[in-house]
């Protein structure tokens, strides 16, 4: 580091004094696609969810309570050939704009390793890195986490001295990310009123995945932050996808007006925790099970907190969802979720874009009050109350 000071670890010069939004262009040399990971066969299963859970100390009998979901479907997770086809087209759209930055992908939790990508990146002389996580909304498990991954990939390959590592801000309310639910609702509702179900009837759950109570009022800026503000029980988290569903329905709404009258709200799924955790609350399958005493007849299941379709959408929305509509007597769809839709990439190229020229806040585009978001994240937001703070990258520390 030369005359700035580093208030930020395994940062770019222009984002190592912590600004919230990073002003000045960076010449960065290649992008680094950043995702969760997942079996492909089922020998893989166990290892995985081993990786999943390392230092929990869960047992192997208690993992195969939850290997069934992968075996269902022949202990491949989608996650990795979705990651795959994102890639691909990252690059297509990346060199249709002129953008020579090749894209390298590691997982969290399982091949290939981000350790692996960084050290690929770096033989290659790509030293000057912009991480893009597949995922778009502020807690431990969906930001800092990511963050966490790039220091220790940096760490274990040895090349923390040599590669930087910058974040693209989280990207939940950028237009690329809301407009294919914006579609997906569209199509939904106007399928259900044109076969008679009055708007009424016609309830919209937002799912996203549920994380512990604890770790939702720590995501987002703290307090003592000038940034924090009463994000509210839910903390940044629940705050981002209430906001994002709010404009989808108003988009919605715009487009046919009976859908002003269709009733929504925000749930979760995917809970892990014990019973005496709180995590939070209601979950998809519990509210569908009310909605034929508060006047339901169709219901529009909206990954709201997902990329792709991949495990937590195939069961516990696709599976177990559908199944809990179908035994309330409920007509049911599962709207889709970005994948590769054309907007969806585009989208996140702009947010590369924005990093490469520097683009002032003020000239960012996002749906709701909330962004844009940081490109640096704030000092201990989204802390994981149980293991504490370790060291990460694209953030004021700890």
């Amino acid at each position: 580091m030369s005359s700035t000071e580093q208030l930020v670890s395994y940062a770019s010069d222009a984002a190592a004094s912590g600004p919230a939004h990073v002003e000045v262009p960076v010449a960065y040399d290649a992008i680094l696609l950043a995702g969760f990971g997942g079996p492909e066969g089922q020998e893989d299963v166990i290892p995985f969810l081993r990786n999943v859970t390392r230092g929990r100390g869960i047992p192997d009998e208690r993992l195969e309570e939850v290997a069934h979901h992968y075996r269902h479907f022949g202990g491949v997770s989608p996650i990795n050939a979705q990651n795959r086809a994102l890639k691909a087209a990252l690059e297509e759209e990346l060199a249709r704009r002129g953008l020579r930055l090749p894209v390298y992908w590691g997982n969290r939790n399982w091949a290939p390793y981000l350790t692996e990508a960084v050290t690929e990146a770096a033989d290659a002389g790509h030293t000057t890195l912009l991480g893009l996580a597949t995922s778009a909304y502020s807690s431990f498990s969906s930001c800092r986490q990511y963050r966490e991954d790039f220091a220790r990939a940096l760490e274990d390959s040895g090349l923390a001295d040599t590669v930087t590592i910058d974040k693209v801000r989280q990207y939940f309310d950028h237009p690329g990310f809301v407009q294919p639910f914006i579609d997906g609702v569209r199509d939904a509702v106007a399928g259900f009123l044109a076969d008679g179900v009055p708007a009424a009837s016609v309830h919209v759950l937002f799912s996203t995945h549920s994380i512990p109570t604890a770790d939702a009022q720590r995501s987002g800026p703290r307090e003592g932050d000038p940034r924090h503000r009463d994000f509210g029980e839910g903390g940044a988290y629940a705050a981002q996808h209430l906001a994002v569903a709010e404009v989808v329905m108003a988009a919605v709404a715009a487009e046919i007006p009976e859908a002003a009258d269709v009733p929504w709200e925000l749930v979760y799924q995917s809970r892990s925790g014990p019973p005496t955790q709180p995590w939070l609350e209601p979950d998809v399958c519990d509210v569908i099970e009310e909605l034929p005493g508060r006047g339901a007849r169709a219901v529009a299941i909206v990954p709201v907190g997902f990329m792709s379709d991949h495990m937590e959408v195939m069961w516990d929305l696709d599976t177990e969802a559908l199944e809990a509509a179908e035994a309330a007597g409920l007509r049911a769809v599962r709207t889709p979720t970005p994948g590769i839709d054309p907007v969806f990439v585009s989208g996140l190229v702009d947010l590369v874009e924005e990093r490469l020229n520097g683009t002032p806040a003020g000239d960012r585009p996002h749906k709701t009050d909330l962004g844009p978001w940081f490109d640096v994240c704030r000092t201990a937001c989204c802390e994981n109350v149980r293991a504490g703070f370790k060291p990460a990258a694209s953030g004021l520390k700890p």
